[in-house]
């Protein structure tokens, strides 16, 4: 705060409380490269003893999300995957879950050959329609699991709605914001319980780091996960989370530029006959398209599209010269990614034909070029194609 004004995010991502290191006034917490801490006194333990348990350079990293995602407290991980399944480290055998329905490949890996030999069993609905989630609730469903947008169909869920259901039955709700980011969407600020993100992506934002976060808006789940965190230990080095605070600095200003890169490219590749489908909220024909409108502030900066066939696609990617064709997004470099071998490689094929993820379905992760340049790019590829 400064004095009774509330600070925009665009500032608050640089005034979090949690920019200056305390003990020298350095202009950022530095790099705690250590695994252990000297104790005064074994009856009366510091604030850090041993580096899993705690760490000055990821207390720093913790605190500035929590503040971010309007969160109690704050929790980094090694990977995406590794804050994911931590928290579903919620659930006990017996629990019953439902979640996306074309939800991340490693996310659906997680729970179809990890969780259910833990006796959690997961049910896959289409979360767009309200009442697929009170259809699939049994007396054992104990957590509700969304993306939104969905990776990689773009699909969107009213978060309100959905946090309201899940009140109304005692479920515990998780939802992975990795695309929107805190500056595009809080679902805290909706009703749920959890966020969790591969910071790799947006957060990081340089294609240079491996990160995971999760966010409670409750203290006393706040406390569970942490004991979770702690137990599992499947915690971010100091290293990546100075990274990772460096890369948060500028979210706004990547995201803003990156997401007025994806709005055009989507527009142009809608207009195009050789493109089967783009799927982009932004569109106006996009059918979630007002309901994310009332929960996030922008589109985003991915999109996905149907170049019509597995032939089509694998051609495109190796006739484009500007975009990283490869696995992940949110750099600051355009990403093209092949979701059939590359994210859902660990979805079976069927399972992935029954969601609409076809072999002709690229994802696109638009970075900081210039969105013409990217267009041209494009162009020439697909004009090569016919």
């Amino acid at each position: 705060m400064s004095g009774n004004k509330e600070l925009t995010f665009a500032t608050q991502l640089l005034h979090t409380g949690n920019e200056i290191d305390k003990t020298t006034g350095a202009s950022a917490v530095p790099i705690y490269q250590v695994s252990t801490f000297h104790q005064e006194d074994a009856d009366h333990p510091p604030r850090y003893e041993y580096a899993r348990s705690g760490n000055p350079t990821r207390d720093a990293l913790e605190r500035t999300m929590a503040a971010l995602e309007g969160g109690t407290r704050g929790f980094a991980f090694a990977s995406g995957m590794a804050a994911i399944s931590t928290a579903l480290l919620l659930f006990s055998a017996g629990d019953h879950l439902i979640a996306t329905d074309d939800i991340y490949g490693g996310t659906f890996r997680v729970l179809t050959t990890v969780l259910n030999r833990l006796g959690i069993e997961t049910t896959f609905v289409d979360v767009t329609d309200l009442d697929n989630i009170r259809a699939a609730i049994r007396p054992n469903t104990k957590g509700l699991l969304l993306e939104t947008p969905s990776n990689p169909l773009l699909q969107i869920t009213d978060l309100a709605g959905a946090a309201q259901i899940a009140k109304e039955h005692g479920l515990l709700t998780i939802v992975d914001n990795t695309f929107q980011t805190p500056y595009l969407q809080r679902p805290l600020d909706l009703g749920i319980d959890i966020v969790v993100h591969s910071a790799t992506k947006f957060l990081g934002g340089h294609s240079d780091l491996v990160a995971g976060l999760a966010v409670t808006k409750d203290t006393v789940l706040g406390h569970r996960l942490a004991q979770l965190q702690n137990s599992f230990g499947a915690v971010l080095g100091p290293q990546d989370c100075f990274l990772l605070q460096r890369g948060i600095k500028t979210l706004k200003v990547r995201m803003d530029a990156s997401c007025d890169g994806a709005e055009r490219v989507a527009a142009w590749l809608a207009e195009r006959d050789d493109i089967a489908k783009v799927f982009y909220p932004g569109l106006s024909g996009h059918k979630g398209h007002e309901v994310h409108k009332s929960q996030s502030d922008r589109f985003g900066a991915v999109l996905s599209f149907d170049a019509g066939s597995e032939a089509r696609a694998k051609a495109l990617m190796k006739r484009v010269q500007l975009p990283l064709v490869a696995v992940s997004l949110g750099g600051v470099e355009s990403i093209l990614s092949y979701p059939a071998t590359m994210s859902h490689s660990g979805m079976p094929q069927a399972e992935r034909h029954k969601r609409g993820i076809t072999e002709g379905l690229l994802r696109l992760s638009v970075g900081l070029e210039d969105a013409e340049d990217l267009i041209a790019d494009l162009a020439q590829a697909l004009d090569g194609l016919n």
